[in-house]
């Protein structure tokens, strides 16, 4: 009998652990169930996240049954999709010199020459467990034990892409350059992921890897166009704007031109859901209630892509005759010089300019424009995500200069009934325990419970680093990296929290002892550095009903 548990991950997915080992067999079995389950299509599924020992459900509250998402995976551990054959898959890599900095440290800690370092990490068969951290990065294992060289005490601001790493008994390929931790032994100019491929990423789960020595390779640039260059967003620390080239743009028949970008204004939609077993995060707006008032009153579907303005607004000119709205945070928009309100549509004609000025209230504002912003869609989605430059304008937040494509318009909607606006200064948010509370020592939700905890500045579409008066006692042991959930709360040793948000990673190495529900997380959108935040426990039935409710 296999023994396995099912936990609650907020209200709007559930996470399936088994035996917390990274071991070829747990492993297929998670995968084989993760398989299960996506060929039965149960209604209001979003994404199944196979993971080293577990398998991550996300799912729509209103739109699933969760009792029977938890039969379904129950009967899928007692009859899994069996492990499909893998062909072997060979990397050429580049190893040492300035594309491994580490292979001398590494060599160091195992007692060998820098050529046997070389020999054991190419010699061994690697299985992919899972994909995560970044789209297309596999988690791949065991390395030879003799050259397991933990993570870097302190992790590099910078990694380049294509960097083979090693950390302990695993290694991989950064498909993108990121800040990482791993001891990088070599380069490879292998594309790890590409949104336009079929399949967008070079490794799946199961697959076989082996690392081929090359004493050259065609390029060692970055593998994709799409990551020619690594842009993070900044964080609210972080106002300087960069001028570079104007994102080049075919006149639409309807468009706006952004005279001025403001401090982070980009492009997003509902999220890019279906992709997070590549590694792939959903971003999508920060407050996906504010963004769907914004489409309903000029016409959208709720789909629609909106521009999510973060505290400083843009500079906008009409091209064409429009109609506009703006919801969410009041950062002072005026039309034409005259103030106008927010949550109400707006008739604009040619010519007409949207400006930006004080904020008042709320950190995130939403403006849609009739007939949505038509740029391309990335794997199903719209948003941005800077980290990959995926999605939206060239992956990337507006420029001066940018043209938005609009599409066709629609009859507004009339009368919709708007939502409370945005309240500045802070939030009460409810949690829902787990799912890794279990990692804690007791009373550690206690005390997240009662402290109220402040919004520091390094913080982003990512996440939100939290401090407060009180620290939450640390995990008592480490936990096996695992997926991430909309609305958790990760600690680290330090015991200060970070609130994940539309951005994170689909995986992570810091275990969640609460989740923020549904309800609530368009709340938590529009915060800002310096507000303050407080939770609430709840229930899955009160957070249902919350979310009903709105």
């Amino acid at each position: 009998m296999t023994t396995f548990a099912i936990r609650d991950a907020g209200d709007s997915a559930l996470l399936l652990e088994f035996e917390p080992v990274i071991s070829p067999s747990v492993n297929a079995m998670a995968r084989g169930v993760a398989a299960t389950l996506m060929q039965r299509q149960l209604a209001g599924v979003r994404d199944v996240v196979p993971t080293f020992r577990s398998v991550a459900v996300h799912f729509d509250p209103l739109a699933a049954d969760v009792d029977a998402i938890r039969d379904a995976l129950g009967s899928a551990v007692e009859r899994p999709l069996a492990e499909r054959a893998a062909a072997p898959v060979e990397i050429p890599v580049m190893y040492g010199g300035a594309d491994g900095p580490d292979l001398e440290a590494v060599a160091a800690f195992a007692g060998v020459s820098e050529a046997e370092v070389i020999a054991r990490h190419s010699r061994a068969d690697y299985r992919v467990y899972m994909l995560g951290f970044l789209p297309g990065f596999a988690y791949m294992g065991p390395v030879d034990s003799a050259i397991a060289m933990p993570r870097r005490s302190s992790p590099r601001l910078n990694v380049p892409a294509g960097s083979v790493g090693i950390a302990g008994a695993q290694t991989g390929v950064y498909p993108f350059a990121s800040p990482g931790g791993w001891q990088i032994i070599g380069r490879t100019s292998a594309t790890m992921f590409d949104p336009g491929r079929t399949p967008p990423s070079l490794l799946a789960p199961g697959d076989r890897v082996r690392f081929v020595p090359v004493s050259s390779a065609p390029s060692l640039a970055e593998p994709s166009s799409r990551s020619a260059k690594h842009v993070a967003e900044p964080s609210f620390s972080s106002v300087k704007h960069v001028a570079e080239p104007s994102f080049s743009s075919v006149k639409h028949a309807r468009h706006v031109t952004v005279l001025k970008p403001g401090l982070f204004t980009t492009v997003q939609d509902e999220g890019r859901w279906g992709c997070q077993q590549l590694g792939v995060p959903v971003s999508g707006a920060m407050d996906l209630r504010s963004h769907r008032l914004a489409n309903a009153l000029v016409g959208n579907d709720a789909s629609a892509a909106t521009l999510e303005v973060t505290i400083a607004g843009p500079e906008l000119r009409m091209e064409s005759d429009t109609v506009v709205a703006i919801t969410g945070a009041d950062l002072g928009a005026a039309l034409d010089g005259t103030s106008v309100p927010v949550d109400a549509p707006l008739a604009c004609q040619a010519g007409a300019l949207l400006r930006f000025g004080t904020r008042r209230s709320g950190g995130r504002a939403y403006v849609s424009f009739g007939g949505g912003i038509a740029v391309p869609p990335t794997l199903g989605s719209r948003s941005t995500h800077v980290r990959t430059r995926m999605g939206g304008i060239g992956g990337r937040a507006l420029r001066s200069g940018d043209l938005l494509p609009l599409g066709s318009p629609r009859q507004p909607a009339g009368s919709v009934a708007a939502e409370p606006g945005a309240v500045g200064g802070g939030a009460r948010l409810r949690v829902m325990s787990g799912p890794q509370d279990g990692f804690f020592p007791a009373g550690a939700l206690d005390v997240v419970l009662e402290t109220r905890f402040t919004v520091v500045s390094d913080s982003d579409r990512m996440g939100y680093r939290l401090t407060g008066d009180r620290r939450i006692p640390p995990p008592v042991h480490e936990m096996i990296s695992d997926a991430t959930f909309a609305g958790a709360l990760q600690v680290p040793a330090s015991g200060q929290p970070i609130l994940l948000m539309a951005d994170r990673q689909t995986t992570g190495g810091y275990p969640q002892i609460a989740v923020v529900i549904t309800a609530d997380l368009p709340l938590a959108g529009q915060l800002v550095p310096g507000d303050w935040v407080e939770f609430e426990l709840c229930s899955r039935s009160q957070a249902l009903a919350a979310l009903v409710a709105r």
